[in-house]
């Protein structure tokens, strides 16, 4: 059984994928990520860019024939060669385990080893920007298998990073943890013991096992799935035999409050959750006196009066105005482009929506579209600016200050704009399984005409338009905009619906 660096990755990542990897049917794996293809294409690119400044030799074997590949590096480092990329590295580890080491580059350095003197360092190329633990590990598990291999230990190892250049990993913080953690994989390798499946968006989203395993966490109405369950958390949960989203709904929140990670406000909104999702209804968070179900309708306009006089939800800052703006950006982060401004403008006195694409077609048509998104909001100086999630209004910041927009301009559009993902975290509990745009969009019936279509895929999109000219690219952007847009607009008229309802029900009792 071969262990590689790569594993260490997954390894830390998500052990259950690690495992699967090796051990599951591989036809239930999702086909590859399209956005996944592009990110190991831009570190391909990458790569080709640190590599073309400065010559290599690379050791020639059959793909897959790693002894003959350990074999023709072994003489190149005999050889004393300057540079090796990409260089086949052996040994045996615990349990009858073999380690496999492939790093980017092997640079010769002045030293002892078992070839004379000098010695070789590995050098990992990463198109990360921070020197993330997972890549640190890597590069202490190819120096290990680097020094049992030319019977020396180098000083350091490093990582080539897009930005920041060159980076020293802590061998002598590193090693210790790298070999825990190998220890902990190869324990499980050896003894084929399966993870729990554990949903973890922010892990789990490029991985193509999600499909799988999130059927299996679904079927079992995994604790992973309600939206506050950590990993942390869940261990802490466990302890108390709370297993279910039932019992976790019928817990005391009090019992959770002294727990490792939790308190008073965490232990609440956690009861609240399960009880949200159990009886599939959205709970009113500052209260909790109060549930509707998906298609509770929006009340009629008669009660604006209500609405906006009551205190709770004056302060709330949602207003309904005769014009509103719903807003959404696509941005590629790689080449800090923003290449689309999506507003729909809802005019509520006309009965009119109108989706405006502000497309930059071409990179540099950023700042001609940036002016056309200024020139547009301006058109309605009263209308607010409804948006999910901060990135908006940081990048309408950093906008501004890279085209040098006046203030005028700028400061009272600010004053405009309403997060409404800020919104409805804060005011309400919905049965969903994370607070992004689709989940709560779809639990409220709303639906996407692309149903795969994400953010991620806006990007790949435009890369193949940039690369093909193929306009259909283009139009699966906008399409995919503008839906978003409107998710957003549903969300905004649900949640007035649903405070003015719950203004009007507190009343009744009064």
């Amino acid at each position: 059984m071969l262990i590689d660096a790569e594993q260490l990755i997954n390894y830390q990542r998500c052990r259950r994928r690690v495992f699967l990897d090796a051990y599951g049917d591989l036809g239930q794996r999702d086909a590859t990520n399209e956005y996944l293809f592009k990110i190991i294409q831009d570190s391909q690119t990458n790569q080709r860019f640190i590599l073309s400044r400065q010559a290599f030799n690379q050791p020639t074997y059959t793909v897959g024939d790693w002894q003959a590949g350990a074999e023709a590096t072994l003489d190149l480092m005999q050889q004393g060669v300057e540079r090796i990329y990409q260089g086949v590295l052996l040994t045996a580890g615990s349990d009858g385990v073999t380690l496999l080491s492939n790093p980017d580059l092997l640079i010769k350095h002045p030293g002892q080893s078992d070839f004379g003197d000098w010695l070789y360092v590995p050098t990992e190329i990463k198109l990360g920007k921070r020197p993330k633990l997972e890549y640190q590990i890597a590069a202490a598990f190819h120096t290990m298998v680097l020094a049992q291999v030319q019977g020396a230990w180098p000083e350091t190892a490093w990582l080539q990073l897009r930005e920041r250049g060159a980076y020293s990993v802590d061998l002598w913080e590193m090693l210790p943890r790298m070999q825990e953690i190998l220890d902990e994989c190869v324990q499980m390798m050896v003894n084929q013991q399966e993870p729990e499946v554990f949903i973890a968006r922010s892990r789990c989203s490029l991985c193509h096992w999600l499909s799988y395993c999130h059927a299996i966490a679904q079927a079992d109405h995994h604790l992973s799935l309600l939206p506050g369950v950590t990993p942390s958390r869940y261990v802490q949960l466990q302890a108390l035999n709370l297993l279910t989203v039932k019992s976790l709904a019928e817990t005391n929140p009090a019992e959770l409050e002294p727990l490792a990670g939790f308190g008073r406000e965490a232990a609440d909104k956690l009861v609240r959750q399960a009880r949200s999702t159990l009886h599939n209804r959205a709970i009113l968070a500052a209260e909790g006196i109060h549930t509707f179900t998906p298609n509770t309708p929006v009340s009629n306009r008669g009660k604006l009066s209500a609405y906006h006089s009551h205190p709770l939800l004056a302060a709330l800052n949602l207003p309904t105005a005769p014009v509103e703006l719903y807003f959404d950006i696509e941005a590629e982060p790689s080449l800090n482009l923003v290449y689309l401004h999506g507003v729909l403008v809802v005019d509520r006195h006309d009965n009119t929506q109108v989706f405006h694409p502000l497309l930059a077609e071409q990179p540099e048509e950023e700042v001609h579209v940036w002016q056309q998104f200024l020139d547009l909001v301006w058109r309605y100086p009263n209308a607010p600016i409804f948006h999910f999630c901060p990135f908006e209004v940081q990048t309408v910041e950093r906008l501004a200050k890279l085209y040098g927009s006046p203030t005028h301009r700028i400061q009272p559009l600010l004053n405009r704009f309403v997060d409404l993902h800020d919104r409805i975290t804060g005011i309400v509990t919905l049965p969903v399984e994370s607070y992004a745009l689709k989940p709560i969009a779809r639990w409220l019936g709303f639906e996407w005409r692309n149903p795969s279509a994400n953010g991620a895929q806006s990007i790949c999109w435009y890369s193949q338009w940039l690369r093909t000219g193929d306009r259909t690219h283009l139009n699966s952007i906008l399409t995919y905009n503008e839906d978003d847009c409107r998710a957003t607009h549903r969300i905004k008229d649900w949640l007035v619906g649903f405070l003015m309802e719950t203004v009007s029900v507190q009343a009744e009792l009064a």
